[in-house]
């Protein structure tokens, strides 16, 4: 059977897709809740394969995009207001009226969501008065199990209920907290040695043996976005010379420039897997309902992925077969199947399964390829920088240049479709996608690479791509600009600044500009993480925070610059974009402001349209156009 077509025939020439996995019921692999296109914004849906028909179970005006499915077949969803706050509703699969999910949660922002196949449940909220756990069931009243000045989100709650999985910074002496549901500090593993990530507990039947149980601790490391909620599955027989009931955290742990595989249970502690390691960050989600403990785990090394399976009863690691490309998301399903998301340059992402099902949400746009692609890698101080280039295929070399510069900085370019990326193609610029220091997908060391400093180590990997790709004749001198969001926004403002005579034009989108005023309006989790950045706070260093602020350098720009700015930005705020103005108007820098009535990530495809036909537009009279083809392009349209 197919997926259901958007349930909206509205003509409009644009769509959205979040490259995120459906949700499967955890009793019925049929039932999945997904987040799909509705009239260019994003809503929640619901589909079943056995009969293959979905619904749209959303209709807001911002959009929607948070959502799970309990064990009895109620859909999840966050109710967010434009500036991202909330609280989380619910609503029956088969419909009816939504309800709120769990009253006596303070209205806030998500951090977390923990649901059982007994119906205990778990929210993670952050409000003003920092970050808080309430424990209750569906339709009933939370209980307050932690609350907390201090940065963290829930990662998980162990089947029976019982135990509670809380993350903190990965760097941090509590960068995972055990707890009991009355609040009680179970355990907590410190990760200021070697980072440590929770993953999730293992569902109810899934545990080690006691051989495995005594190994001793391995060299091991581990990153990569923690998982959902582990789905728990009706009970199966025990492995041999396990301990049923008890439960089981999958943790990574960071050490010796490797990622380490690990499980922590109650009374043993944690015990890394040294048969289980990985050069470049990995994560790992538990199989559920499975008789003994198995584990999908997902590596990003180099811009693509791969995924392996690890048996952890037979300390066995196999290889799943996917393309070559980028696996965005993984999950094992109830089923024993594997669904992933694969993507790579030209190719739309599409949800997969290893079985052949077919599953929801997959794009109904027809999309034009451009370009050809192939890998740079330019000789750095500490390794070669790996670079995505894209050009024209219409129309000779050299073409106008333009680095689109990631975000992050804890993240990376990916052999992955990118809707910029083919627009800049097809309007004839080629386009370059630096994994500069910093970035994830190289391993630990490269991500720790900050020996220029802050946001200077990663522009100078710019300027150094940018000289090679001259040289190679593939860029043309003149005609080089640069474009990012986010942090990849942030790097943009401070290499127009810092290295004025090399740009030509540039377009940062909700950026980081003033680092000292970001950090007085930022939240706990990011003011954490800036802390561990610059070591220390605006207060306690000022001179780093000065060093790398963009405002800093500002009036030394010389190239036209376009500023996107979002007025409810809590990860970019709207005060230090202000103060970065301040001080281009006071240098008489020229430049362009485009405000958005929006957060740091919407929802809404109209927005983001309009970002890019902005910044097209833009660039287009800062950089001198390549020549036009002679013909039209021979490369049709892919489904």
């Amino acid at each position: 059977m197919t997926p259901p077509p958007p349930p909206k025939t509205a003509a409009r020439t644009y769509g959205v897709y979040r490259p995120v996995l459906p949700v499967t019921s955890p009793r019925d692999p049929d039932r999945m809740v997904y987040t799909g296109d509705a009239d260019g914004r994003c809503e929640i849906f619901t589909w079943d394969r056995s009969t293959g028909t979905g619904r749209q179970l959303t209709d807001r005006p911002h959009g929607t995009l948070l959502c799970a499915l309990d064990a009895e077949d109620a859909v999840w969803w966050f109710d967010e207001d434009p500036g991202g706050s909330g609280a989380w509703r619910t609503q029956d699969f088969d419909g009816g009226p939504d309800r709120p999910a769990l009253a006596g949660v303070p209205y806030g922002r998500p951090a977390g969501l923990a649901l059982t196949e007994a119906g205990t449940v778990a929210v993670g909220i952050r409000d003003p008065e920092g970050f808080s756990v309430h424990l209750g069931r569906r339709g009933g009243t939370g209980v307050p199990v932690l609350r907390t000045k201090e940065s963290g989100t829930l990662c998980d709650l162990s089947p029976d209920g019982g135990l509670l999985a809380v993350s903190g910074p990965a760097h941090s002496a509590r960068a995972v907290t055990l707890l009991a549901p009355d609040g009680t500090i179970v355990d907590v593993l410190s990760g200021t040695r070697e980072r440590t990530w929770a993953l999730g507990f293992a569902p109810a039947a899934a545990s080690l043996p006691e051989a495995e149980a005594g190994t001793a601790p391995a060299s091991s490391s581990a990153t990569g976005p923690a998982p959902g909620p582990s789905a728990t599955a009706p009970p199966s027989p025990p492995a041999p010379g396990s301990s049923p009931g008890r439960p089981l955290l999958l943790v990574m742990r960071e050490r010796d420039g490797r990622y380490h595989l690990g499980t922590w249970a109650p009374g043993r502690g944690l015990d890394l897997l040294p048969w289980c390691a990985f050069d470049t960050e990995t994560t790992a989600r538990w199989y559920p309902g499975t008789g003994r403990p198995r584990v999908l785990l997902r590596q990003d090394r180099h811009g693509r992925s791969r995924l392996f399976t690890a048996d952890l009863d037979r300390r066995e690691l196999t290889p799943v077969p996917t393309p070559e490309g980028s696996v965005l998301d993984a999950v094992p399903a109830a089923d024993g199947d594997v669904h992933f998301l694969w993507t790579d340059a030209v190719n739309v992402p599409r949800a997969l399964s290893l079985s052949g099902a077919s599953l929801p949400g997959q794009s109904q746009w027809r999309l034009p390829r451009f370009g050809q692609r192939q890998d740079l890698w330019t000789p750095g101080p500490d390794g070669p920088v790996h670079t995505f280039v894209t050009t024209p295929a219409d129309r000779p070399a050299p073409y106008p240049l333009v680095f689109l510069v990631h975000g992050g900085p804890a993240d990376h370019d990916r052999d992955a479709y990118d809707p910029m990326v083919q627009t800049l193609v097809g309007s004839g610029y080629a386009v370059a996608r630096v994994n500069y220091r910093g970035s994830t997908g190289y391993g630990p060391r490269w991500r720790s690479a900050y020996s220029e400093g802050v946001g200077h180590t990663q522009v100078a990997d710019l300027v150094r791509a940018r000289a090679e790709l001259i040289e190679r004749g593939i860029g043309r001198e003149g005609a080089v600009g640069l474009c990012g969001t986010s942090w990849g926004g942030y790097l943009t403002l401070l290499a127009l600044g810092t290295r004025p005579e090399l740009w030509d034009a540039g377009v940062a989108v909700k950026p980081l500009a003033d680092c000292v005023t970001a950090f007085r309006h930022s939240t706990p989790a990011l003011q954490a993480l800036d802390t561990a950045l610059f070591g220390g706070t605006p207060d306690e260093v000022p001179e780093a925070y000065a060093h790398a602020s963009p405002s800093t350098y500002a009036s030394a720009i010389r190239a036209p610059l376009l500023v996107v700015a979002a007025r409810r930005d809590a990860k970019c705020p709207p005060e230090q974009i202000e103060a970065y103005l301040d001080v281009l108007r006071a240098g008489g820098v020229a430049h362009e402001l485009m405000w958005l009535d929006s957060g740091h990530d919407g929802y809404d495809g109209a927005d983001h349209l309009a970002v890019i036909t902005r910044s097209l537009r833009f660039l287009g009279r800062g950089l001198p156009p390549a020549p036009a083809p002679a013909e039209p392009s021979s490369h049709r349209e892919r489904g």
